[in-house]
């Protein structure tokens, strides 16, 4: 289990990264030989990416809801991601998925891309274990130009709550 980490945190990442959203809808959940090929076929492609850096993947969180599975990746560039999608393990599942499944709309897939520039983000996690971004990144004390929303973002303000210390 994780380990939660009391007080407030915030992310800080070097540079530009890209955020990938991908996940799959189970539309026909009698049609198991068209949704479970398209859900195991994640797992390999998360093993290759977590045992080759060089690939320019960070990290990744996987969320389910009963329809099935959401990935949040982190990408060190967009040219990374793009170059992982073309070759190897998911270009042999783009090429399954397009031929047994296609638009029969028995599964759905999406993703989504997000090309976020050098401080363009802001993220908090209070009593949370190291979790997305701050994965990816830096976990660092949402403290002192890190207190507010604004202040993660290069601006200034002042917090109109009270910011409790974080242990020690």
């Amino acid at each position: 289990m994780k380990s939660v980490v009391p007080g407030r945190y915030s992310a800080e990442m070097e540079g530009s990264f890209v955020v990938f959203l991908i996940g799959m809808r189970i539309n026909r959940p009698l049609a198991v030989h068209k949704w479970l090929p398209t859900l195991t076929a994640m797992g390999p492609m998360l093993r290759e990416l977590y045992q080759h850096p060089e690939l320019g993947f960070l990290r990744a969180e996987t969320f389910w809801n009963w329809r099935g599975p959401i990935v949040i990746q982190y990408w060190r560039s967009f040219e990374d991601l793009e170059r992982y999608a073309r070759h190897g393990i998911h270009l042999t599942a783009w090429k399954h998925f397009n031929r047994t499944v296609g638009t029969d709309g028995s599964v759905g897939i999406f993703h989504e891309t997000y090309l976020v520039k050098a401080g363009q983000y802001e993220a908090l996690y209070v009593n949370m274990p190291v979790f997305g971004l701050a994965k990816a990144g830096q976990h660092v004390p949402a403290t002192g130009k890190r207190e507010t929303a604004r202040r993660r973002l290069g601006d200034t303000n002042e917090p109109i709550v009270a910011t409790p210390p974080n242990p020690i």
